[in-house]
């Protein structure tokens, strides 16, 4: 230490350092409520300025208590309620009475007071008191409504209502419209006067024609007068008034277009009813191209429009029940002059042709929905007929062979809507391959549109041999080849095409099996064909290891089925099918394991040059025939579940199966464990089945020879674990043993098996091996539980009942006092640590 440094002062202890801090922070804290007393103070003065005074003021104790409202707000509200409350009592003058003066006595009154209502404004926006000109304005317009009233029923009784109104509803909005000029201060006389002209043409067509088309006129008259407004006006509310009048003008214009399209029993009809919808479009996108505010809404809405009268149009040239492919025919037309438009360079902005797409679009979508039933009825059909029985003969024609109650009229124009549905994402793709510079981001896209492509050509040629009522023969030649043509699609490098092209050929394969099985032929040659293609496709195909797993997984599936119906033609029982059906997942995972071996062989070695092989990663396939084997080998078991001896000899077959997975070192563990698992199930049902009271005389001649040989494995492969080594043996003597030591009343059995438990049990502790241990343990204390157990509910009768209700509750104070001890504790310690601070 320097001698000519300073002394360090060491830092205070944590006691005083904690109470120092305490009495800075309540200092702090009380100089902060003073602050905030002040505050309240100050607000308070300035919103009751008080005379100042000579001395000093001191802030009072407390706040004072702040309005719960503002004064313009209470000023607005009282003039508010106060124009309503003129209103009310201006209608009540004016339609009921006052005294002994007629209608002409009380309009000569109330148009005097509207005309000092109209001006009484003016003078008060001198005075620069506009909220209140803004509340007797208000009540001047509806005085004025009140006039007109007043004048048809003095002077204008006999002429007819509707007619009346729409002349006065046009005086009226001139009226406004020209008050709200003259006094431009005024807010509410402008917006007015534009809601007020939504109704003159409207009454005028009511009233001249009972006819929908003329009032259809008039609302897009309004709604075209409502888009000028709208365009050429700055007035933010001025606007607003305008754009809900033309959007509920139009709206209401285009739903009479619509509905008259729709009920046009003529082409005269359905072209008047297209040209309301041509003017409505032309409207809406006259708008659109004027403003960016709601251009693509615009324009969608004109699409629809113009869908709609394109459409009513063709409706009238097809045949009946041919509407679907007209709506959507006019669609494609809009697309197609969208297209020419672009190939021109004189196209739309953007807003107004993505709004035309939209609606193209939404109506192609709403066509393949439509389809969708119909397709349902193409692909469900042959599983319903195959519930009444298999091989019944063949069919009449496909209407036969699906049970459809419907005409093949109703399914004719199915594969044309398919088809014209997908004439826009090819379109789409036309356009990009022409394109002269495509970018990557158009690859994702495009995908999409070739598989939305192949899925609707695919469902289109599906309706086909329905719609056009083809026989039978001809009808499953067709699916089987169509099936055949997306799943080589489905094998294409591809993100989107492929799963998609599968999806089409899974779906189509499993209708198109269930329609095969009206007769034995077309059973077994489309299944056959099935199974080889979907093989095939598993090994070739390019499109990524999920496509390739589904491909294997469904080749397995329908080589069940193959298998199924060759069992089904030989005469088999269920029994026997069920044997006959373990082929499949023996074969499966043949090819696994072949597909594992592969994979190994391919794996590399070390970078480094030493002698431990890299593990190699496991082949798609593997797992996806090891999954499907094992499922398939559960439904063989399931199926041989009746008979004992057939369901003992189908859980050996498995067991073979597992234990042949088993030799590949990946599938040791699970595989082997499982083969165990399944011979012992085999000899209890074999056991079972034949009636064995004496177990140990048929496990024990196979116990030994699989103990030698464990201790052999184990001999050269000292890291074999002793489950794979030993388990398979003792399984085999000690749980059929321990089964029949439960129900044997004698006390031989259960001492021998007691005896050999402990045995083995002492062993695997002496060798420390898990398997024995845990074997022979759990059948030691099985054994001793079964010949405690007398005892047991003898000792249980003896006591008194209420003893267990007793000794449970004790229990549960004894565990609640120790589940509050421990809280206790831990609060304590809490408090200590905060003590510390």
């Amino acid at each position: 230490m320097n001698p000519s440094e300073p002394p360090r002062s060491s830092p205070p202890p944590p006691a005083v350092e904690l109470a120092m801090l305490n009495n800075e922070l309540a200092q702090l804290d009380a100089r902060r409520s003073q602050l905030l007393v002040r505050r309240a103070w100050l607000l308070s003065a300035m919103q009751h300025p008080v005379a100042p005074r000579a001395h000093a003021v001191t802030a009072p104790r407390a706040a004072a208590v702040a309005p719960e409202t503002s004064r313009r707000g209470a000023q607005n509200a009282l003039l508010v309620l106060g124009g309503v409350l003129l209103a009310i009592a201006a209608i009540a003058f004016t339609l009921v009475s006052w005294g002994s003066m007629g209608i002409g006595g009380r309009g000569a009154v109330l148009a005097t007071i509207t005309a000092a209502a109209l001006l009484a404004p003016v003078a008060l926006l001198r005075r620069g008191l506009a909220s209140t000109a803004e509340s007797v304005a208000s009540l001047a317009l509806v005085l004025t409504v009140l006039d007109a009233y007043a004048l048809r029923q003095v002077a204008l009784s006999d002429a007819s209502g509707t007619g009346y109104a729409a002349g006065a509803a046009a005086v009226l909005a001139a009226l406004w419209a020209g008050y709200g000029r003259w006094l431009t201060a005024l807010r509410l006389p402008l917006p007015l006067a534009v809601a007020c002209a939504q109704l003159p043409l409207g009454l005028w067509a009511v009233t001249v024609s009972p006819g929908v088309l003329p009032l259809g006129w008039a609302l897009v008259a309004t709604a075209a007068f409502d888009v000028a407004v709208a365009v050429a006006v700055a007035r933010r509310a001025v606007r607003v008034s305008a754009t809900v009048g033309a959007v509920v003008a139009g709206g209401w214009a285009g739903a009479i277009g619509v509905l008259e399209s729709a009920a046009a029993g003529s082409a005269t009809g359905a072209l008047l009813s297209g040209v309301l919808l041509a003017a409505v479009a032309a409207v809406a996108l006259g708008w659109a191209w004027r403003t960016s505010e709601g251009a693509l809404s615009m324009a969608t809405a004109a699409g629809f429009a113009l869908t709609a009268a394109a459409g009513g149009l063709l409706r009238q040239v097809f045949p009946a029940g041919w509407a679907v492919p007209a709506y959507l025919l006019a669609a494609i037309a809009v697309l197609a002059v969208l297209a020419a438009l672009a190939a021109t360079g004189s196209g739309l902005p953007r807003p107004m042709a993505r709004g035309l797409a939209l609606a193209s679009a939404a109506v192609h979508t709403g066509a393949v929905l439509v389809t969708l039933p119909l397709l349902a009825i193409v692909l469900g059909g042959p599983a319903e007929t195959v519930a009444d029985g298999i091989w019944q003969g063949e069919p009449f024609d496909v209407h036969s062979a699906i049970g459809s109650v419907l005409l093949p009229v109703d399914f004719a124009p199915a594969p044309v809507v398919l088809l014209l549905a997908a004439t826009a994402p090819l379109a789409w793709l036309a356009r990009l391959r022409t394109a002269p510079r495509p970018t990557a981001a158009d690859a994702r896209p495009a995908d999409l549109a070739r598989g939305l492509s192949v899925a609707l050509v695919w469902a289109a040629l599906l309706t086909v041999p329905v719609a056009l009522t083809w026989a039978y023969p001809v009808a499953v030649a067709h699916g089987l080849a169509l099936t055949l043509a997306v799943l080589a699609l489905s094998t294409r490098r591809s993100a989107a095409l492929a799963p998609v092209a599968l999806g089409c050929a899974l779906v189509g394969a499993g209708s198109l099996g269930a329609l095969a099985l009206a007769t034995r032929p077309a059973t077994f040659t489309v299944l056959g064909v099935l199974v080889a293609a979907l093989a095939g496709a598993a090994v070739v195909t390019r499109a990524g290891d999920a496509v390739r797993a589904a491909q294997a997984v469904a080749a397995t599936f329908f080589g069940c089925w193959l298998v199924l119906a060759l069992a089904r033609a030989a005469e088999l029982s269920w029994h026997g099918a069920g044997l006959a059906l373990l082929v499949v997942p023996a074969v499966a995972c043949l090819i696994a394991a072949r597909t594992a071996g592969r994979s190994a062989s391919g794996a590399s070695s070390p970078a480094d040059g030493s002698s431990a092989a890299v593990r190699p990663l496991s082949h798609p396939l593997t797992l996806a025939l090891e999954v499907a084997a094992a499922v398939a080998a559960a439904g063989a078991v399931l199926l041989t579940a009746g008979r004992l001896p057939m369901l003992s000899l189908a859980l050996a077959l498995t067991g073979v199966i597992a234990a042949g997975t088993a030799i590949r070192p990946q599938r040791r563990a699970a595989a082997g464990t499982l083969a165990v698992v399944l011979f012992v199930g085999a000899s209890w049902a074999r056991l079972a089945a034949s009636e064995v009271t004496l177990p140990e005389a048929y496990t024990l001649p196979v116990t030994v020879p699989a103990l030698v040989v464990g201790a052999l494995r184990r001999r050269r492969d000292p890291q074999a674990p002793s489950w794979t080594a030993y388990g398979p043996g003792l399984a085999v003597t000690l749980l059929p043993s321990l089964s029949a030591a439960w129900g044997d009343a004698h006390w031989v059995r259960p001492l021998l098996l007691g005896l050999a438990a402990l045995v083995v049990t002492l062993v695997g502790a002496r060798l420390r091996l898990q398997a024995p241990l845990v074997l022979g343990g759990a059948v030691l204390a099985l054994v001793a539980l079964h010949e405690l157990a007398p005892y047991v509910a003898q000792v249980v009768g003896a006591l008194p009942r209420w003893l267990p209700p007793a000794a449970a509750g004790l229990l549960l104070l004894a565990v609640g006092a120790t589940y509050e001890q421990r809280l206790r504790d831990a609060r304590r310690l809490r408090e200590n640590l905060g003590r510390l601070g």
